[in-house]
């Protein structure tokens, strides 16, 4: 990989294969799976319940390691990191968010995303800035002190977006972020993450199993039975919608 690839491609994954063994059976989620993903990009992964999405996602964010194949992010090869290197990475590259919305219900929004920026040793003062900052991108900066209970539920997943953003990652991974969302709050969430694309040039790779989402993403690859079956690019602007 040259130089040059390196500035505009953020995530390469080559012949991907992920086995299960459960009791005698054998579930082969992974099937030789290829993929390309450049800086800035908004990436939907859609397919059915079962083709695979989630091992995906997991492999590349180093949550689990392949069978066989390969994955880099930055140029770093997952499969030869160390465990305490692949910490390193989801602390500093990759920022996660997840179908739960895995919020603390004592914490205000505000503290949420701040807890973030703690863990990660951030001064008082950086840690004010960026997490309202972050909160003001998903559009819930005048809901800064309001507790869990009290957000809707498209708003806690705004405010996990928040959370995962708040550590400014090359890649954000979304996994079902709207699988327990109606279909008009859906959009609003698929929208905040095109508008984090466009303004912070963050890649982005969700995973869905809605149809009328994969739309708002600049690229679809369609897995079924853990194989690619179909890509496309939609061809808009990420935050045009």
């Amino acid at each position: 990989m040259t130089a040059s690839s390196l500035s505009t491609t953020l995530v390469v994954a080559r012949g991907l294969f992920r086995t299960f063994t459960a009791g005698p059976q054998v579930v082969h989620a992974l099937r030789d799976v290829d993929l390309t993903v450049s800086r800035g990009e908004f990436v939907a992964v859609v397919g059915r319940s079962g083709s695979g999405k989630t091992t995906l996602l997991n492999l590349l964010g180093g949550l689990d390691r392949p069978t066989a194949g390969s994955v880099r992010v930055e140029g770093k090869e997952l499969t030869e990191a160390s465990q305490a290197e692949l910490i390193e990475l989801r602390r500093s590259v990759i920022g996660f968010v997840f179908q739960s919305f895995g919020l603390l219900p004592l914490l205000s929004a505000h503290e949420n995303v701040e807890l973030s920026l703690r863990l990660l040793g951030v001064g008082p003062g950086r840690r004010a800035r960026r997490t309202l900052e972050a909160l003001e991108l998903v559009g819930l900066g005048h809901r800064a002190n309001h507790r869990p209970y009290e957000l809707s539920g498209g708003e806690q997943q705004r405010v996990a977006i928040a959370r995962a953003l708040v550590k400014e990652p090359s890649l954000i991974l979304a996994d079902e972020p709207t699988g327990h969302l109606d279909s008009l709050t859906a959009r609003e969430v698929f929208r905040t993450l095109q508008t984090i694309v466009k303004e912070r040039r963050t890649t982005v790779i969700v995973t869905t199993h809605d149809r009328t989402l994969e739309g708002m993403a600049n690229r679809v690859v369609e897995l079924r039975d853990g194989t690619v079956v179909g890509e496309r690019h939609t061809f808009r602007e990420p935050a045009g919608l």
